[in-house]
């Protein structure tokens, strides 16, 4: 919610802001990939974007909520990159209201893009007919990881098949004097655990229900209960080094075989392959228990902040062009560990949780976004606070509920 604020705060300063460019503007990309696997990743797309003609100037940027904060204030106060790293959620809907982005429709509409994008990222991307992101991938949160050689120690010979195997896994790893589950103790980090069980446990209907819809019946349903019984429950299986741990390492953690599962978007895959970790071999990858498991779809996208500047212009449409080529999409997916924005490309290179990632996109019924495609900012922060709350008191389960219901009804 203060997150909103500042930005809102940022965008109203626009209008006394100098719009002022410098005659010749740095061709800046500004992103947050700075992990081993992702600086790895990124370098495919400036490397083909270079190629191709382009000129790159990297401004990696530690975090993703830092990294925005600097693009928004450059775009605002006049300096703007050539393009800015966001996910593809609500997260750039105020700039593009304010008139700060350049579209690149006639990318999208030469390239065919409404034909190969899933609708959770199209109905981000397109704002009134027009294109204002390029989509970079396809990541789902609620990933299930676990390390084999964990599992091999604490006696777990089957892989779980649902909900309840999972927590009985989580007691063998316990008694074995396994971390259960390597969990960083950050809000987002609380608020992926809460996805993955709203999916796991509660599937595709409910999981609409309360996120999409906001139905209230559905927040206060037994049902939904449940899924924040099991949410609570994965608290008793994480270790005390848990709060404010960086998500990758906790994958770390699972890597070396000191904790056995965690639940962490396909971006930790990345991490897994920069060890050189071959998945269905040294580790295995979970993404749903039955058909009834929604495929959370979220990704990283670039934006292409408000210029006249025709050089520019040029260099913003190579990029996106670039970026949605099917060479490119393999080759940057390969690296960051999610999945091409696109189902018409050669997947036989990609790893084995990849292909499990591509074969569940191609049921429709399974496409639904994170949390942060169907709601505000100011809902979604509300909500992280209830689920961070829960998460670190004795928060009873039906004052979450009553939490989360009011969190959901503001902001419609």
């Amino acid at each position: 919610m203060v997150r909103a604020r500042q930005l809102g705060a940022a965008l109203l300063l626009a209008c006394s802001a100098s719009g002022a460019q410098a005659a010749d503007p740095k061709p800046e990309v500004i992103h947050w990939w700075t992990s081993k696997s992702e600086s790895a990743a990124v370098r495919t797309i400036a490397d083909a974007y270079r190629k191709s003609g382009g000129v790159w100037n990297d401004t990696a940027i530690a975090g993703a909520d830092q990294a925005r904060a600097v693009a928004i204030n450059r775009i605002v106060g006049g300096n703007p990159p050539m393009a800015a790293q966001f996910n593809t959620t609500k997260q750039f809907t105020d700039l593009v209201e304010q008139g700060m982005l350049n579209n690149v429709d006639d990318v999208a509409q030469r390239e065919g893009w409404d034909k190969f994008l899933p609708e959770p990222l199209l109905n981000v991307i397109r704002v009134k007919g027009h294109y204002y992101a390029v989509p970079v991938n396809i990541h789902m949160q609620a990933w299930i990881w676990y390390s084999k050689a964990a599992f091999k120690k604490a006696g777990i010979v089957k892989e779980p098949a649902s909900v309840d195997e999972l927590f009985a896994a989580l007691d063998k790893l316990k008694a074995a004097g396994i971390v259960p589950l390597a969990h960083g103790g950050q809000p987002w980090q609380e608020n992926i655990l809460f996805l993955a069980m709203l999916g796991h446990v509660g599937g595709t209907e409910l999981y609409l229900k309360v996120l999409r819809d906001r139905d209230p019946t559905a927040i206060n349903s037994d049902a939904f209960k449940k899924v924040l019984v099991s949410y609570k429950r994965l608290q008793s299986y994480v270790d005390a080094g848990s709060p404010g741990r960086n998500w990758n390492d906790a994958t770390a953690m699972v890597i070396s075989g000191k904790a056995g599962v965690q639940m962490m978007g396909d971006w930790a895959k990345g991490e897994f392959g920069a060890a050189g970790m071959t998945a269905g071999k040294e580790y295995g990858c979970i993404a749903g228990f039955n058909a009834r498991s929604p495929y959370l779809i979220q990704g990283d996208a670039f934006v292409f902040p408000k210029t006249s500047n025709a050089q520019q212009i040029k260099y913003q449409k190579l990029l996106a062009s670039t970026i949605v080529s099917p060479a490119v999409q393999v080759a940057f997916n390969k690296l960051k560990g999610s999945i091409p924005i696109r189902g018409d490309v050669d997947a036989s290179s990609m790893d084995e949780c990849a292909r499990i990632g591509i074969a569940i996109m191609k049921d429709r019924t399974r496409h639904v976004g994170i949390g942060e495609v169907y709601l505000t900012p100011d809902q979604n922060g509300a909500l992280q606070d209830v689920l961070t709350a829960f998460w670190n008191t004795k928060m009873p389960v039906e004052k979450a509920q009553k939490g989360i219901a009011l969190a959901l009804r503001n902001g419609q």
